[in-house]
């Protein structure tokens, strides 16, 4: 089989095994509905009030997709190789031609697609239920590569962290202690001008502030995204391939 064989079966494989687990199809489409709702409908943003959702309502675009893009792939791809490791199927995959990297591969485009459609579905209910304008420019398109690159990224985590984890709890605990810190650290729902200024440079440190800022240049402010496009790509490739050598070995 050519690599892209390999790939394109694990991929099925790992699709229709999402699709099985009901639950987990429900929760991935309906948390984002969740996220809109609450701090878009309920709380809504007050740009006069100060403090907290003081920004335009476009401005927490990029923050409700962080969300989907960060969670998501952490738990989901952490999960499945704890799940993997502890029925023994690593040691089943070592007797196919199927490498470590093509196999995270794979389960990577999965979340790519599933979490694509999830932030589509994010996207219009932020427009129909908060009223955000959001620019319909042939630009607006590489939200797309933002979300994609996001989703790998996070996904070399996961592999990480299901490397280390030793049981699928355990995996859910470490995603959450992980995901929480960066998702109001990283210019998603906090502006940077509320939090201390010691701490603003270390911001540039999370994966997601360049996603964010990106994502957020495209849907809001407008300005440049190249360049949080470059940064997270070259992030991307650093977290998958240490998500491929934290896969277990078992050849």
């Amino acid at each position: 089989m050519s690599l892209a064989a390999r790939v394109r079966s694990e991929f099925v494989a790992s699709w229709h095994s999402f699709l099985r687990r009901r639950t987990a199809v429900f929760f991935t489409f309906f948390f984002p509905a969740i996220i809109v709702v609450i701090f878009g409908a309920l709380v809504q943003t007050q740009p006069t009030g100060g403090g907290l959702f003081a920004e335009p309502k476009e401005y927490y675009i990029a923050g409700y997709l962080a969300v989907v893009v960060l969670f998501t792939p952490l738990s989901r791809v952490g999960s499945t190789i704890a799940r993997h490791r502890d029925g023994s199927r690593f040691e089943k995959l070592a007797t196919t031609p199927l490498s470590r990297a093509e196999w995270l591969l794979a389960h990577s485009l999965v979340n790519v697609v599933v979490i694509g459609l999830a932030a589509l579905l994010l996207l219009a209910l932020s427009a129909l239920v908060t009223g955000a304008s959001i620019p319909l420019t042939p630009a607006t398109l590489a939200v797309v590569p933002f979300v994609a690159l996001g989703v790998t990224l996070f996904c070399g985590l996961g592999a990480v962290i299901g490397s280390v984890a030793d049981s699928q709890d355990g995996v859910i605990a470490a995603s959450n202690a992980i995901a929480l810190p960066l998702l109001f650290l990283s210019e998603t729902f906090v502006t940077p001008d509320l939090l201390p200024a010691w701490f603003v440079p270390a911001l540039n440190l999370s994966p997601l502030t360049y996603f964010a800022r990106g994502v957020r240049a495209l849907t809001y402010g407008g300005g440049g995204w190249l360049t949080n496009l470059a940064v997270l790509a070259a992030l991307a490739v650093v977290f998958f391939a240490a998500g491929t050598v934290a896969i277990p070995r078992t050849d």
